[in-house]
């Protein structure tokens, strides 16, 4: 069976992501406790199931500290298990519970007594929610949702799920540091010291998709050279991630704005590593 948990911080789009896997033909169920995970697998093969996605998240903090075994237990039973970790950065969540005015899971416990009379602020539900849920982050694979639309979310998960018959997929995912280094990279590369498109007056409205602004980086020796260096070191160290039995492994390529430089240099990887790997490409700013 193909299990398929998705947890993480409230209001980065567990929600969402359920729908989407249901939309793919995932049997749903939303805020299982974990104790019950090993029964509903049981049941759902004595129905002839093959496909079950599950969502958890700290509303069953209690629980949450024997899900590695858990997972660990039933790939162990040869079932293909996936743990997907939702999160994004803090101010994107106060946004996101300031406009849907819904309360935070443990906004009716005080941070410091645990009772009802002194409810935390969001800040700091929050930043307990990150610590909670630490050791669960860990084991799964990170996707960083913060400025992603729900559309763009539901269509970046129906990516991974229905890509992920080999061994490793590999992320390319080109972005800005003036937003932030996305919470998701595992490996983070700086393009920054490279000549700027942006510049150039005819190049500043495109981007590294477009042939002028590669044609631009092409004439450049620092790009051409870096971009040799980056994929170098991608190709020693891959087989590494691999024997580390990695479901996913994202590559983050950052340049000021993220149009030009960072979105060059992720579609050359791209391109490069899809005649031997599996790949999946998001261009954060420009989605």
């Amino acid at each position: 069976m193909r299990i398929i948990l998705i947890t993480g911080i409230s209001g980065s789009g567990k929600s969402v992501g359920l729908k989407a896997l249901e939309d793919a033909g995932y049997f749903c169920v939303d805020n299982l406790p974990p104790t019950l995970l090993r029964a509903l697998v049981a049941a759902r093969l004595e129905e002839g199931g093959d496909n079950l996605a599950v969502s958890m998240d700290v509303r069953s903090a209690r629980s949450l500290g024997g899900l590695p075994a858990d997972l660990a237990w039933l790939r162990a039973q040869g079932h293909d298990v996936k743990s997907l970790f939702l999160t994004a950065k803090t101010d994107s969540l106060i946004a996101r519970f300031s406009e849907t005015r819904r309360s935070h899971p443990l906004s009716h416990r005080s941070a410091v007594t645990d009772s009802a009379d002194e409810r935390r602020t969001l800040t700091e539900c929050i930043l307990a929610e990150r610590e909670m849920l630490a050791g669960i982050e860990e084991i799964s694979h990170v996707i960083d949702t913060s400025g992603m639309r729900a559309n763009k979310l539901r269509a970046w998960i129906k990516s991974l799920v229905e890509s992920d018959q080999s061994p490793l997929t590999i992320l390319f995912e080109s972005f800005a540091f003036k937003f932030g280094v996305p919470l998701d990279a595992d490996l983070v590369f700086d393009v920054r010291t490279l000549p700027n498109p942006h510049y150039d007056e005819k190049l500043r409205p495109l981007t590294g998709r477009d042939l002028p602004v590669q044609e631009f980086l092409l004439a450049q020796p620092d790009a051409v050279a870096l971009l040799a260096d980056i994929r170098g070191f991608i190709e020693r160290w891959l087989p590494s991630f691999k024997n580390d039995n990695r479901g996913y492994l994202t590559i983050a390529i950052g340049c000021t704005g993220g149009q030009h430089r960072s979105v060059y240099f992720a579609e050359r990887l791209a391109a490069h590593f899809r005649t031997t790997e599996h790949v999946l490409l998001r261009h954060r700013e420009l989605d």
